[in-house]
């Protein structure tokens, strides 16, 4: 059986270590919808959880702003963890080997879905 997906955005509203665009899942356990993100890394996509890995706070320092400074990095707003944008794993900081929950995306045909399990 195939997952239902979900529309998240066109392909070309994701530029390369550019901002990301938000979006929200369910999550067991949890009764409110989840915030998550995708993002344009090394031409494929990425999407996660946004929540930082440390503590529960979304990673966004603006509206769909994840990279740092030097786009090589998603960042924590809160305190500047560091995050590998095609892993999740946690590079630097706080989250202490903790990294982002990945969530299924997909893009095809010029468009970026949301695989739901």
């Amino acid at each position: 059986m195939v997952a239902p997906e979900r529309l998240i955005c066109a392909s070309s509203a994701l530029i390369e270590a550019g901002p990301g665009v938000r979006f929200e899942v369910g999550e067991k356990g949890r009764s409110t919808p989840a915030p998550a993100f995708v993002i344009r890394w090394r031409g494929q996509v990425y999407g996660y959880i946004n929540r930082c890995g440390h503590i529960s706070v979304e990673l966004d320092w603006r509206q769909g702003e994840f990279f740092d400074f030097s786009q090589q990095y998603l960042i924590c707003s809160a305190h500047g963890a560091l995050y590998d944008p095609a892993s999740g794993a946690c590079q630097y900081g706080r989250c202490e080997g903790r990294g982002l929950r990945p969530v299924a995306v997909v893009e095809r045909q010029g468009n970026v879905y949301f695989e739901e399990s």
